[in-house]
């Protein structure tokens, strides 16, 4: 039977045969010329057969491969040994495809020697091959960790680790392989993060975690971990890939950017963001406890002078030091706030009693008790503190601070270092204080502020010399209100700076308007507040309304009061030097109503002196009367500066101030406060 089958077998004829052959094949002559192939070598060259009788085949190879094919060809008839060699082999489309030749000799009767051969297309091998060291080249550049382990069971051995790995972990491709997966845990560390990926590991899922591991070196490093099972064909895994990627820098900077979120720069401190949470945090647990909680406010009484005399830089230590005392008298569980400025918030959480409370706000007076050393000074910093108590004097967190910021309030006009607790008849001078400031910041967008203007003139000629801008606030309730009824507020709640660049915007829109009437030496002073010439773009923003609206910097005065000026000397010589490089003129208001620093006033660029209505007011006809006045007015001519005489209301105080030499003078002896346009008829008139 078998015998018959291979009798069978030789009767087919060749042709049929090799067409049946995977691979391209060949039998060559002596002389390099094909003899007999196959229908596939046919395909691979794109030729007929008419053309692979008469080609040589080398002429089927590209140049640079011939020279190979060609030895190739002389070594199977020189060694009678098998030869295999790769070589690109020119196609019908103009291309080449890359080739697997293999050949022998055999003799054939009567015809000598030929080279009977395969070829085998390499293309789809290349492709694999390229694609494998593509693989290879990714994962060695990947500036991830790249870690396959083995599934055996319990334990993972590591059988690849890529460069990214050996760089984060420290360990070399040596150290790791064959170990298990969790050689760098830290113990003690992330517990439920790594039972999450055991658990994942052991259900055979993808995972990703985030936990702290331990590098060669013992560093600990955040390791922000992803986990893919591999599987084989038959759908069983094989094998794990993780993916680790160090991402210790960006906890680093995301734990950097929450502290500067939550905490104020300077200090350290909590900010408001954090003392809102804190102190929400404070109330829930005291209320499932069945505690207290205390919000303590405090202002510092002296620091606005530390500001001023000493500068910004020793305004800062002095907050440094309150912040690191606060923090040393209170408890971990208690919080330390820094609303801004001068301003701190103490959350006293879990009070058992009222008594409790009393003895640490104790303990915080003694904290802040000793003098603080700043710039070689030692310096007195006392604070007034308004307490407020959860559940008594609010339900929640924004009701016990303003709670305890009416309280403070109140304890600043107790004296130094005062302590008052919240109580609820508190409330209504907390809400007028507030009724003041939303009405102010209504009248700013509305006309509501307007100026009147009040002329001084020389005593001896009655030229005039200037006129002095008055604010007014026409009340919708109370009628007309003087500045006195309402700077103090504005001072205190911040609106003096807005309101201080509305009246500049006033008087250069008047000057502006007297200007082209023919007034143009008419100067008009503007009285100014210390709040508004600390801001640091004070003058540069005098400049720029100044010159928006077209006027002579010199027809604009800026009225100071004596006590703010000297209270920072070194400030007065910066703003008194600045305003006299932009032109403007510098006055000092309220002149004799305390203690003069003479050598002060005689560095500073002063253009007059306005003295306070209170030493006019001492004239009184009465020989004696009016000594300080004649003082001052000989203070002045010593420094050589013009006096101007405000609150002059009569006939005597005029006559006197001539007598003594008093340069000029305002009040309602020359003159009423007047609106513009009678501003504008009066000096006509005159």
């Amino acid at each position: 039977m078998v015998n018959s089958a291979a009798a069978l077998v030789g009767e087919l004829p060749l042709r049929e045969v090799i067409d049946l052959l995977a691979g391209a094949f060949y039998v060559l002559d002596e002389s390099g010329y094909f003899v007999l192939w196959n229908r596939q070598l046919e395909q691979a060259t794109g030729l007929s057969p008419e053309r692979l009788r008469t080609v040589h085949m080398l002429e089927l190879f590209e140049p640079e491969d011939r020279k190979a094919v060609m030895q190739g060809f002389c070594n199977v008839f020189e060694t009678d040994e098998r030869i295999q060699l790769e070589a690109r082999l020119r196609n019908g489309n103009g291309g080449t495809t890359p080739f697997l030749f293999a050949g022998s000799q055999m003799a054939i009767a009567g015809n000598g020697r030929c080279v009977f051969g395969m070829g085998i297309d390499l293309t789809l091998h290349y492709r694999q091959r390229d694609k494998l060291e593509l693989f290879g080249r990714a994962l060695t550049a990947a500036s991830n960790g790249i870690v396959i382990t083995r599934h055996e069971g319990h334990d993972n051995p590591i059988e690849y680790v890529n460069p990214a790995f050996e760089r984060i972990s420290g360990y070399t491709a040596e150290e790791a392989l064959n170990r298990d997966s969790r050689f760098m845990a830290s113990n003690g560390m992330d517990s439920e993060q790594r039972a999450h990926l055991a658990s994942a590991i052991a259900s055979q899922r993808a995972v990703t975690v985030v936990f702290r591991n331990q590098r060669k070196n013992g560093e600990l490093f955040w390791n922000h971990l992803t986990v893919t099972p591999v599987r084989d064909h038959a759908g069983h895994v094989t094998h794990f890939i993780g993916i680790i990627e160090d991402i210790t820098a960006l906890k680093q900077r995301t734990a950097q950017l929450e502290h500067l979120v939550t905490h104020d720069p300077l200090t350290g401190l909590a900010n408001r963001l954090l003392l809102r949470d804190r102190l929400e945090h404070a109330v829930q647990a005291a209320q499932r406890a069945g505690e207290k909680v205390a919000v303590v406010l405090m202002d510092l009484n002296k620091f606005k002078e530390i500001n001023d005399t000493m500068g910004h830089s020793a305004g800062d230590q002095v907050l440094k030091q309150v912040a690191q005392r606060l923090q040393s008298a209170l408890r971990e569980s208690d919080t330390v706030a820094r609303l801004g400025g001068d301003e701190f918030v103490l959350v006293l959480a879990a009070q058992p009693n009222l008594r409790y409370t009393l003895r640490m706000i104790e303990r915080i007076r003694r904290a802040m008790a000793p003098e603080m050393e700043v710039d070689g000074r030692l310096l007195s910093v006392g604070a007034s503190m308004g307490v407020a108590v959860w559940p008594d004097d609010g339900g929640t967190a924004g009701d016990l601070l303003h709670a305890a910021d009416t309280a403070m309030y109140q304890g600043k006009h107790g004296g130094p270092d005062a302590v008052h607790f919240y109580s609820s008849d508190m409330a209504d001078t907390s809400a007028a204080r507030q009724l003041m400031e939303q009405s102010l910041r209504e009248a700013l967008g509305r006309d509501d502020l307007y100026l009147l203007f009040q002329p001084h003139v020389a005593v001896d000629t009655g030229k005039i010399l200037g006129v002095e801008a008055l604010l007014r606030w026409r009340h919708p309730e109370r009628g007309e209100l003087l500045p006195a009824d309402f700077l103090p507020d504005a001072e205190e709640n911040g609106l003096i700076v807005p309101l201080g660049r509305r009246v500049l915007e006033d008087v250069c829109a008047t000057l502006r308007r007297l200007a082209d009437l023919g007034f143009a030496d008419i100067s008009i002073s503007v009285n100014t507040s210390s709040r508004e010439f600390s801001q640091r773009d004070y003058l540069p923003y005098i400049a720029r309304r100044v010159a928006h609206h077209g006027v002579n910097p010199a027809s604009l005065t800026l009225e100071m009061r004596e006590e703010q000026l000297m209270n920072n000397p070194e400030q007065a010589t910066r703003l008194a030097n600045g305003m006299q490089e932009l032109g403007i003129r510098l006055s000092v208001d309220e002149f004799g109503a305390g203690m003069n620093n003479l050598t002060c006033l005689r560095q500073l660029a002063v253009s007059q002196l306005k003295m306070t209505r209170q030493r006019v007011q001492e004239i009184t006809g009465i020989p004696g009367s009016g000594a300080l006045t004649k003082t001052m007015l000989d203070i002045g001519h010593n420094l050589n500066i013009r006096v101007v005489a405000t609150g002059v209301e009569t006939r005597d105080q005029h006559d006197f101030l001539a007598a003594n030499g008093c340069d000029s003078v305002q009040g309602n002896y020359i003159s009423q406060p007047m609106t513009q346009p009678a501003l504008e008829q009066w000096l006509a008139a005159h």
